[in-house]
């Protein structure tokens, strides 16, 4: 039998790690940049084109490379970070493997300038698909840079499924906000297609979540702050008035790594118990310090699946940190056992008693008998005289043939019964079912309509022709309203002002953190206009046009979501009505936007069935 293992090229093996390491593009965003914080690095930029399909750029002022190093940091497993397996358990940096840049050589055309400061000069590598193009001797300032382009240029079948470039945008920006918030005494700048998104100025961890998420966010943290043998906790939440529906500006950090720990979230949301309504997620930016032995950062490729030795300690630990924190600073209700009532008394009120209030009663009072009032010494009645002169005048120009129209009602017709409104002719068409279902009756049986995801289905097909044939109708607002965003927030708005305009939305300006708005679609309430737009960036933000063909559809489907009848909300006759025939003069009205029932037909003789 002929010999059938062997052992993978290189170029290969680097390639089937890129997959793990190499995502998308923010995937070579975030190991840049942790190379970045790694060589100590004082100011960091990066700089994308084309949702980071073109060009992927992140310079450096750290320390720096030789030309060995530089031709060394290219091969796979070669790090200066790792020595021995045991290393592996004391890690304080953040690459370590030695695979991030042999990976995305592997699939980029990388250009490299590095210089470190005993050198004069730097060394210039290009490679393309882990082969070296050139190495020559380049002046360069102390640091490095790195090009990468053409992301996945020599594998089309990956790159055919990244997605568009809003959408790799956005991943990227969240890889950048997850380095940046981790390391406030770093000055970091971002660009995209020529201009600046970001520029973060050095500072303290609340100016840094200020400058990334906007100035209103400054005033919505809580600070929290712990030290146990265990773990050293610091960090803000978010008050409780400020939960979102979305899962948004929540980041867990431990030892200076961004980590997703769906455990530890679930420690931040019981804490938050009885303050946040039931579907909506509280904001929180925790940084965890403990004991790297006790850590195990090296279970998935990206680093932000994580194993602590003692869950359970720090989940107690974590929730309890929070609630003081909450409780601390009066954002959830207490009770104060020791509290002195003496205190809520002014001082000057101090030995003042209360004083009852003087109260005179008739005693005399009878509401039954007959007023009468006293007159020249004898009482007399209040005389009635006169109260014809009340109807003075309306026997005049009575034409008294108009009252031939006029139907009488008949004593048999006025009396009524209990059940009028049910029977015969009167009877209701539809009726609503638990709040959450239209029911009606057709030839073959009994319609059941799901209400939320009908309504779904014909606000979507609404929105979409608006945005499609630009139609939609404003209703114009008394005064401009001002509401505030963050940059990234600010950015998804100039996204989609085109789309919004189109269904009725009126914008009058959008400036740095400032949205002034003069008009609003008639479905959008003016007290809930700031909730939509929220909601409507956070979901649009989520990726739903991950699978989507255009904008419009995204839009369509985000605005729809929100702005639907819910389950639990009570319906008119009328209202189920307009549902019933509005839902079947779409034209998909099987299915919600969400690919989702919205509704069945129960048979006549399923239900003759039920009695069988």
């Amino acid at each position: 039998m002929t010999d059938i293992i062997k052992l993978l090229p290189d170029h290969v093996a680097n390639q089937i790690a890129a997959g793990e390491v190499v995502q998308r593009p923010a995937s070579v965003v975030k190991e840049l940049m942790e190379n970045a914080i790694d060589a100590g690095a004082t100011t960091v930029k990066l700089i994308v084109k084309d949702g980071g399909k073109a060009l992927i750029q992140v310079v450096d002022d750290g320390m720096g490379m030789s030309e060995t190093d530089a031709r060394l940091s290219f091969e796979r497993h070669a790090t200066s970070k790792i020595s021995s397996a045991q290393d592996l358990f004391n890690l304080h940096t953040k690459g370590f493997r030695g695979e991030a840049l042999a990976s995305i050589a592997a699939i980029a055309h990388v250009d490299m300038q590095t210089r470190t400061e005993t050198n004069e000069v730097g060394v210039h590598i290009k490679i393309e698909g882990s082969k070296i193009v050139s190495q020559e001797v380049v002046a360069t300032p102390q640091g490095t840079s790195i090009s990468v382009k053409n992301l996945f240029f020599n594998i089309p079948a990956r790159r055919n499924f990244l997605k568009s470039n809003q959408v790799e945008l956005r991943h990227i920006t969240d890889e950048f906000h997850r380095v940046a918030l981790v390391h406030p005494n770093t000055e970091f700048h971002f660009y995209n297609n020529g201009s600046e998104i970001f520029n973060l100025p050095k500072g303290k961890p609340r100016q840094r979540i200020a400058h990334i998420f906007g100035s209103r966010m400054e005033n919505r943290l809580v600070p929290v702050s712990e030290e146990t043998e265990v773990v050293k906790i610091s960090g803000f939440i978010c008050k409780p008035e400020f939960a979102k529906k979305s899962r948004g500006e929540q980041f867990f950090f431990a030892n200076d790594r961004f980590i997703k720990s769906p455990y530890l979230h679930h420690a931040v949301v019981a804490a938050f118990e009885g303050l946040i309504k039931p579907d909506t997620y509280p904001g929180y930016f925790i940084y965890l310090e403990v004991d790297p032995s006790s850590i195990d950062i090296n279970i998935h490729p990206t680093k932000t699946e994580v194993k602590f030795d003692d869950e359970n300690t720090l989940y107690a630990i974590l929730r309890s940190t929070i609630k003081h924190s909450l409780g601390q600073f009066n954002v959830a209700p207490v009770l104060d056992f020791d509290h002195d009532p003496n205190l809520d008394t002014p001082y000057a009120y101090k030995e003042k008693g209360a004083v009852l209030p003087k109260v005179t009663v008739d005693a005399t009072f009878n509401p039954f008998q007959e007023r009468e009032r006293k007159s020249g010494g004898s009482f007399q009645r209040a005389s009635s005289k006169g109260w014809e002169n009340l109807y003075e005048g309306l026997d005049q120009d009575v034409d008294t043939n108009n009252f031939s129209s006029v139907a009488i009602e008949s004593d048999s017709e006025a009396q009524g019964t209990l059940y009028d409104d049910g029977v015969g002719e009167h009877m209701a068409t539809t009726f609503q079912l638990r709040r959450k279902f239209v029911v009606s009756t057709v030839k073959s049986g009994m319609l059941v309509i799901h209400q939320n995801r009908a309504h779904e289905r014909i606000l979507f097909e609404k929105f979409l022709g608006e945005i499609t044939v630009k139609e939609g109708v404003s209703q114009q607002l008394l005064f401009p309203l001002e509401l505030t965003f963050n940059p990234q927030e600010l950015g998804i708005l100039r996204e989609i002002k085109d789309s919004l305009t189109n269904i009725g939305f009126a914008f009058e300006s959008l400036e740095e953190e400032t949205v002034k708005l003069t008009g609003v679609p008639l479905m959008v309430p003016e007290s809930g206009i700031g909730t939509v737009l929220d909601r409507l960036i956070a979901d649009y933000a989520e990726g739903f046009n991950e699978g989507t063909v255009s904008q419009a559809e995204v839009l369509a489907k985000v605005l729809s979501k929100n702005l639907a009848v819910k389950t639990g909300e009570l319906l008119d006759q009328e209202s189920q009505l307009a549902l019933v025939n509005n839902l079947f003069a779409c034209k998909e009205p099987t299915l919600s936007p969400f690919q989702k029932l919205t509704y069945t037909i129960i048979s006549e003789g399923d239900i003759d069935k039920k009695f069988s």
